[in-house]
């Protein structure tokens, strides 16, 4: 097997070079690009998470900038691999496009033994869409106020001290074998069956902490149900203003957080992915999609192809650190 760092410089270069021929080509050629009555936005996820939210919010905007309409389709399964997987395998005509969450785009890779197709040789990356940033939460009965606190109570007890996350090589499942891993702590990992119920069980103190997305966590913290004691992002969040991030609180270089891009099947022709990037930039500069987008936790991130193609593979080498020994069911 070739090793992951050889495919990350092969396959990112293939990505660029998507997007360096996107630049010379004038205006004009993008509203020449015929684009089908129907798309079908494939969520990988089924109705009613946030990944999902996030894409039923956004796929009528997206239609309205690109003249057609858009749907979402739930294809859920193998943490968003099925559904990234019939993209992949679908015509590259625009007709079905991806509306990718980072788990599956750089987790899964590391983590699945059998992924059936690899998201940067087999997907072409359209647009960065969303960002969101995660939130460590405890239990209010914990004996910690601080991040410092935690790692000095975790050192005194070693795999004592447990931690939720939405199942295995879940995003948050990482962000806590990340955090062991850059701080020397020993934690032993507790999977459910999606973020819910482990949620649930930190307020009841069954497990006494998790990472956690900002949006869902914020009500508990506000209502004292929860104890947030850091995000995970390098800049404090809008939405947690007071919580100090997890380098403020003494943890080097713990940057890490979540994102969904906008991804088409492999080959499409430069000149549509150039249209789609568009209409994409252009729904996510109206205030009204920031401002909806802001209400569900998560913060405006668009650019060029490129930028979610690059984003793509450095978050992959990350997570490829942090899941050494994982493996996914």
């Amino acid at each position: 097997m070739q090793s992951l760092d050889f495919l990350s410089r092969r396959q990112l270069m293939a990505a660029l070079a998507g997007g360096a021929a996107l630049a010379a080509l004038p205006s004009r050629v993008f509203a020449q690009q015929p684009l089908p009555p129907l798309i079908k936005l494939v969520v990988g996820y089924s109705a009613g998470g946030p990944v999902d939210g996030a894409a039923r919010l956004l796929a009528p905007a997206l239609g309205q900038e690109l003249g057609t309409q858009v749907i979402v389709d739930n294809r859920p399964g193998a943490a968003g691999s099925l559904g990234g997987n019939a993209v992949a395998k679908a015509p590259p005509d625009g007709a079905m496009l991806f509306f990718g969450a980072s788990p599956t785009i750089t987790i899964n890779p590391n983590v699945q033994r059998s992924m059936p197709f690899d998201p940067m040789k087999d997907l072409t990356p359209l647009a960065p869409l969303v960002d969101y940033t995660n939130v460590l939460v405890v239990n209010n009965d914990l004996p910690v106020r601080s991040v410092g606190e935690l790692l000095a109570y975790a050192k005194a007890k070693p795999g004592k001290l447990f931690y939720g996350s939405a199942g295995v090589g879940a995003s948050n499942h990482l962000s806590g074998a990340l955090l062991e891993k850059m701080s020397g702590v020993q934690l032993t990992h507790v999977p459910y069956k999606g973020s819910a119920p482990a949620l649930a069980d930190v307020m009841a103190g069954t497990v006494p902490m998790m990472f956690d997305i900002i949006a869902t966590s914020r009500p508990f913290i506000q209502s004292g149900k929860l104890r947030a004691l850091a995000v995970t992002s390098r800049q404090r969040n809008r939405m947690l203003p007071d919580v100090p991030t997890m380098i403020e609180s003494g943890v080097p270089g713990y940057d890490v957080g979540g994102w969904f891009g906008l991804y088409g099947p492999a080959r499409m022709d430069p000149a549509l992915v150039a249209r789609v990037n568009a209409a994409a930039q252009k729904m996510l500069a109206r205030e009204d999609i920031a401002h909806r987008l802001r209400e569900q936790g998560y913060e405006v991130w668009a650019g060029a192809p490129e930028v979610l193609a690059t984003k793509g593979v450095s978050d992959r080498k990350l997570w490829a650190s942090a899941s050494k020994g994982i493996e996914a069911e």
